[in-house]
């Protein structure tokens, strides 16, 4: 079954990454290394490498392996970075982000989730990841400024108090911003002192959501 994956993964790699402009082999090399099924039930480790979402709650999930690929891409990591991954689901994700990194702090307020991450990182040789189970959205002030935080989790606004646990010059933000129903669209905010720009980045379909919808808010 391993060389199956292996062969699944590979070919993931070949066919969904690397067509779709992810040429950077640092990103290509974690993606084929590091083995996906080894974060899910045996059911969803069966199907991880094809080319859709990934369910793992009702609403929340891992994003087509090309949109992780993609976020990788333009956060643009660097071997000192301090990060922020908000929404660390199993571990998959996190490890992959952690590989390119100085140090990762991964929140995940899902308890049973929680624990899966718990479980699945220590069965990891990675030792730069800290592991935190509370609210997704009110980050980590305490371990701020992160030079970079991703949000793989699509969510209607982000808020003022998030972005200012950025560095102040050149702190980066990633994130998904929901639309409507199946649809997302990634951004990325650039902190510059008090000021922050916002690049579209790339489209996302996709029906998860890690913020409820405010009242009054309509599609």
């Amino acid at each position: 079954m391993s060389e199956t994956f292996e062969i699944a993964r590979k070919n993931m790699v070949l066919n969904q990454l690397r067509p779709n402009k992810i040429n950077e082999e640092n990103i290509l090399n974690i993606f084929e290394n590091t083995p996906k099924e080894n974060y899910l039930d045996v059911g969803l480790g069966e199907s991880c490498y094809l080319d859709n979402n990934l369910d793992i709650t009702d609403k929340r999930g891992y994003l087509k392996n090309l949109h992780l690929a993609q976020i990788i891409k333009y956060s643009k990591i660097s071997p000192n970075d301090k990060v922020l991954h908000i929404g660390g689901l199993t571990g998959y994700f996190s490890v992959l982000i952690s590989s390119l990194c100085e140090e990762l702090h991964v929140i995940e307020e899902n308890r049973q989730l929680f624990k899966l991450l718990e479980d699945n990182i220590k069965n990891t040789n990675n030792t730069n990841i800290s592991l935190f189970n509370h609210n997704l959205l009110d980050g980590l002030a305490n371990k701020a400024p992160f030079n970079l935080i991703i949000i793989d989790g699509p969510i209607f606004n982000i808020t003022d108090n998030l972005k200012k646990q950025l560095v102040m010059n050149g702190g980066r933000l990633i994130y998904i911003k929901k639309i409507n129903e199946n649809l997302g669209k990634a951004y990325k905010v650039i902190r510059n002192e008090d000021l922050y720009s916002s690049e579209y980045l790339f489209d996302v379909m996709s029906s998860y959501q890690i913020q409820e919808q405010e009242e009054g808010f309509k599609f």
